[in-house]
């Protein structure tokens, strides 16, 4: 729910209405209250108008605030559809989830809000009334135009930030970076002096023949899985589950998500197996979208995006696929560095229960350079990119991960060779690849790139 909410629009906006709807109906009560015990210095500073100025300069700030409140939502679609079209629909989080767009929209119709409300309670003494002016709450429906009005500057001024391509890879490295570090614990130990040290994990359990299949209950992304839950509920019925879909996957409903099955070796009761199929389906959860709650490969996932969207035919933007390989570099050599095993969960006895399968770096690596060394296989600047990250990765990750950078190289070489590059092109790309199995092992050999 938090992560769904951090993601929308409407949620900081709509509490600042309600805040105004408050202070507009509250603190012209107060004005009441105050109004002829106020100290004189302080009336020099608050509003001093009639109640008919009083009525125009509220209409005027609410006038004002309608129009810049659909500027700024026009430019904010503008901008979802520039990043959606040109980059990836999966930028679009990016932005939503923009703190800096949300209390600016929040700011101008909580400004909008109170105008209004304070509005409503001016009275001018005609027809037997009592005249009413609130000219502490006019003072501050100033005050909000005011910072509305900056709001709007630097509004326009990150608006013109985000847009540049550079900004949104770094906003996404950023993000990809603390999910990386919520999710993921640091086991592998990289040095400067050598490749990185470290052993493979310990296999985790693997289902017997008479696994019992577990359905999926509805169709969608895989979003997260409610471990506490799940790990209950393997207790309870005393039994191992494995999921073996990856964070991310998309899933049909009624198609095999993992398997369970009695530790004892004992068959599950009808009582017990229809339980634990129950809470199962409950702890694992799908939604409409990919997200980053317990999805480490997400951020990859829309770097590569980026430099496949840049590498089409429509665009033929290759600088900004390099740009997006070298973020893409950073975040594999940061995974690399981390415990990519399956995750598993224990009991109070340390009795492995629960194995959630997690990409390890073959799945990464395949995700990451896959699709721009195709779309890119003609483009030697493309291919010298691939070429360093797989150097940059060999020279951060542990032995056990080689051969999954010794095929990617392997991968890279028969692209090579397979374009009509130029003698000086192909015989550069060829020597990047030596270097590339120099730092497998252990050899960093400086070269011109």
């Amino acid at each position: 729910m938090r992560d769904t909410l951090r993601v929308q629009l409407w949620p900081l906006p709509t509490l600042g209405i309600t805040l105004a709807v408050v202070a507009g109906v509250g603190l012209p009560r107060l004005d009441g209250r105050i109004e002829h015990d106020m100290p004189f210095w302080l009336r020099d500073y608050l509003f001093g108008g009639s109640a008919d100025a009083a009525r125009s300069v509220l209409a005027a700030i609410a006038g004002s605030l309608v129009t810049v409140t659909a500027l700024t939502f026009s430019l904010t679609v503008v901008t979802l559809q520039l990043a959606s079209s040109q980059f990836s629909p999966r930028l679009l989080r990016t932005f939503t989830a923009d703190r800096y767009v949300q209390t600016t929209l929040a700011l101008f119709l909580t400004t909008f809000t109170f105008a209004l409300t304070v509005l409503r309670t001016v009275r001018t003494g005609e027809e037997g009334q009592t005249g009413f002016v609130p000219r502490v709450s006019i003072t501050m429906a100033f005050l909000l135009t005011l910072a509305s009005l900056l709001a709007l500057v630097l509004f326009l001024s990150h608006l013109a930030r985000e847009l540049r391509i550079e900004t949104m890879m770094n906003s996404v490295h950023s993000a990809a970076d603390r999910t990386i570090d919520r999710l993921l614990s640091e086991k592998r130990d990289a040095t400067r002096e050598g490749p990185a040290a470290g052993g493979p994990p310990a296999p985790p359990p693997e289902p017997p023949a008479n696994a019992i299949p577990l359905a999926v209950r509805a169709s969608g992304f895989l979003t997260s899985v409610d471990e506490a839950a799940l790990l209950e509920a393997t207790v309870e019925a005393d039994a191992l589950v494995l999921i073996d879909r990856l964070p991310g996957s998309s899933l049909v409903a009624g198609t095999p998500m993992g398997v369970a099955w009695p530790r004892t070796g004992e068959p599950f009761t009808s009582d017990t197996w229809a339980r634990l199929a129950e809470r199962i389906s409950e702890a694992v959860r799908t939604g409409p979208e990919r997200t980053d709650l317990q999805d480490v490969a997400f951020g990859l996932r829309q770097l590569t995006d980026i430099a496949a969207k840049a590498l089409s035919p429509g665009i033929n933007d290759p600088t900004t696929a390099v740009h997006a390989l070298s973020y893409t570099s950073a975040l594999l050599c940061e995974l690399a560095h981390r415990d990519l095993g399956p995750r598993l969960l224990r009991d109070d006895h340390q009795r492995v229960r629960v194995v959630l399968r997690r990409p390890d770096l073959r799945d990464l690596l395949e995700l990451a350079v896959a699709q721009p060394l195709r779309y890119g296989a003609s483009e030697p600047a493309v291919l010298t990119r691939i070429a360093m990250l797989l150097r940059e990765l060999a020279w951060c990750s542990a032995p056990d991960q080689h051969p999954a950078i010794t095929a990617a190289l392997a991968r890279l070489r028969s692209t090579i060779d397979a374009q009509d590059l130029h003698a000086t092109e192909h015989f550069r790309l060829i020597e990047l690849t030596d270097v590339v199995e120099e730092a497998l092992a252990g050899r960093w050999t400086h070269s011109r790139t």
